[in-house]
């Protein structure tokens, strides 16, 4: 087997020193360490089911764009299961991890924690969409027109920071962290522009008014999520955290 190729010279090696007694006991703990630094089945599917979650919420900002544009009850229900499913995943990865951590060394470890906190981050972005496609849905009016093209950029870049994600991870690329990082700037932007245009110019006499600013700030969180994803993929390549600390400029 490949690991231990080098293990038959170092053992004749030791016992020509020895007059072939038995290899050092030292010899069993590399071979230990080596069995914990080799991939687990397990690790190996919560890490495909966290890229596979991160896909789906990408997905379920795509429909919730078509669902603000065509009313439509196809992209409602696709948000719906979207929704579910990333339920189902943060279930299956709660229930498995705690026990393939213990199967692995330190730095597979922190691969397993990259997964439990992304996986919370995925779900929250699944419940905020649909939270969104609820009042969408639910509306008896239509939304103004300038208000859904404001709606639909927000899930447009929100859709593009959970791309960039994805690839991030899959590839460990720390750029796209960077620029997930400089999106949510453009993300606030918009949110702050229709709370202006709602609040600050008192449009009270909008029925609607209400119901946008909700979608906004649903959505803008949901970019706060992206953001705490590409923290935690800056943090898994980079070694240190991002989080909690002096503002600095990570978009250099």
């Amino acid at each position: 087997m490949p690991r231990k190729a080098a293990e038959p010279d170092d053992t004749k090696e030791t016992s020509s020193q020895t007059g072939g007694g038995p290899p050092p006991k030292v010899a069993h703990k590399k071979t230990k360490a080596s069995r914990r630094d080799k991939p687990d089945p397990t690790q190996s599917e919560l890490m495909r089911m966290t890229l596979r979650a991160c896909l789906i919420a990408r997905d379920a900002t795509f429909n919730i764009q078509d669902l603000l544009t065509n009313s439509s009850r196809m992209a409602f229900l696709a948000i719906r299961d979207c929704e579910k499913e990333l339920d189902q995943i943060e279930r299956s990865i709660d229930e498995q991890l705690p026990g393939a951590i213990t199967r692995v060394n330190e730095r597979r470890a922190r691969q397993l924690l990259a997964c439990l906190k992304c996986i919370t981050d995925l779900e929250r972005i699944g419940d905020l969409v649909m939270s969104v496609a609820h009042r969408v849905q639910a509306r008896t009016d239509q939304i103004p027109g300038s208000d859904v093209r404001y709606l639909i950029q927000m899930a447009a870049i929100v859709h593009d920071m959970l791309d960039e994600i994805h690839r991030g991870f899959a590839a460990l690329d720390v750029e796209k962290a960077r620029k997930v990082l400089r999106s949510d700037s453009d993300l606030d932007r918009i949110c702050h522009t229709l709370f202006q245009r709602h609040l600050v110019a008192d449009n009270t006499r909008d029925p609607m008014g209400f119901e946008v600013l909700l979608m906004a700030q649903a959505l803008e969180r949901s970019g706060d999520h992206a953001k705490n994803l590409a923290e935690e993929l800056y943090s898994l390549i980079e070694g240190h955290t991002l989080r909690h600390s002096p503002k600095r400029t990570v978009a250099q």
